[in-house]
């Protein structure tokens, strides 16, 4: 097994691949059992506790809570943006999922603004 992130071995690749799907599924089953609007088990956020006032990462978080309770229009008075950026982020997701799943050499999906851009430091 080589040092390089790239590089790591198919079944060590899938391996942590897989251990990090089982660690997201079971945030979700917490967030979705404890919500942070019912219980004091998530710590206090500094910005709040500072100025009174939610921070993104705060809305965020009630948000997919509440995504994960059916309550769209909740969500979207928490965080409109996360909830509208979500959809996208778990297409990419789930694209990066896939491709680490496949026994050649892992590298991230291109966004689309990346696709036709040259490597950096290349030159032709």
């Amino acid at each position: 097994m080589e040092s390089r992130l790239g590089t790591i071995a198919f079944r060590d690749r899938r391996c942590v691949v897989l251990l990090a799907l089982a660690a997201a599924l079971a945030a979700l089953a917490v967030l979705y059992r404890y919500p942070p609007s019912a219980t004091t088990f998530y710590p206090q956020c500094p910005f709040y506790a500072l100025t009174g006032i939610h921070c993104p990462g705060c809305g965020s978080t009630r948000a997919l809570a509440a995504l994960l309770h059916g309550n769209v229009t909740q969500a979207l008075r928490y965080n409109r943006l996360f909830v509208e950026l979500l959809p996208l982020g778990l297409v990419y997701a789930v694209a990066a999922l896939r491709r680490a799943l496949q026994p050649d050499s892992y590298r991230w999906p291109e966004l689309p603004w990346q696709a036709n851009q040259e490597p950096a430091g290349r030159t032709s």
